[in-house]
C-alpha cells in the first residue's frame, strides 16, 4: 500500500494506521475518512502527497 505525506512531515502509513485517531493499521489512505486530520499538525487528507 502507498504512503503518504504530509506537508509537515508526517508520513502516514498504512500498515501502522493512525490507531490514536481510530485508523486500524491495514487501513488504505483511500479508505480513512475525509474529515481525518493529521495527528501533527492538523491539515486535512486533500494537504497530503504520495510519497513514491
Amino acid at each position: 500500500m502507498k504512503k503518504y505525506e504530509c506537508p509537515c512531515g508526517y508520513i502516514y502509513d498504512p500498515e501502522v494506521g493512525d490507531p490514536d485517531s481510530g485508523i486500524a493499521p491495514g487501513t488504505a489512505f483511500e479508505d480513512i475518512p475525509d474529515d481525518w486530520q493529521c495527528p501533527v499538525c492538523g491539515l486535512t487528507k486533500d494537504a497530503f502527497t504520495e510519497v513514491e
